[in-house]
């Protein structure tokens, strides 16, 4: 299951030593809820190797405001703390793992 990122704990996530993917989404958004059911399998399939997280930016502006996240759904990849990829708009869950498995 993916973890719910907020304004609160997302700085402390992204130190991982891990690969850390932040889905950024809200209520409101088709295309969001068209891949959160892939990014829960995701999160699931990736366990141990990866922290997969969402952030509804309806609730939490930080991490979209410091990322400079102007369009949703966006992914963004995290390594060591520095953002080292991102995806945005409408994806497969096919285009997800290859920037997973690339950024691992």
């Amino acid at each position: 299951m993916a973890l719910e990122v907020t304004d609160g704990n997302y700085q402390e996530l992204l130190s991982s030593d891990k690969l850390v993917v932040v889905d950024l989404w809200a209520e409101w958004c088709g295309p969001c809820k068209s891949i959160a059911p892939i990014v829960e399998e995701l999160a699931t399939e990736y366990e141990g190797k990866a922290i997969i997280g969402k952030c509804n930016v309806d609730d939490n502006y930080d991490l979209s405001e410091n990322y400079s996240v102007r369009s949703i759904p966006t992914l963004l990849f995290f390594k060591g703390g520095q953002l080292v990829d991102k995806l945005v708009g409408s994806m497969t869950k096919a285009d997800i793992k290859v920037k997973l498995d690339a950024n691992l």
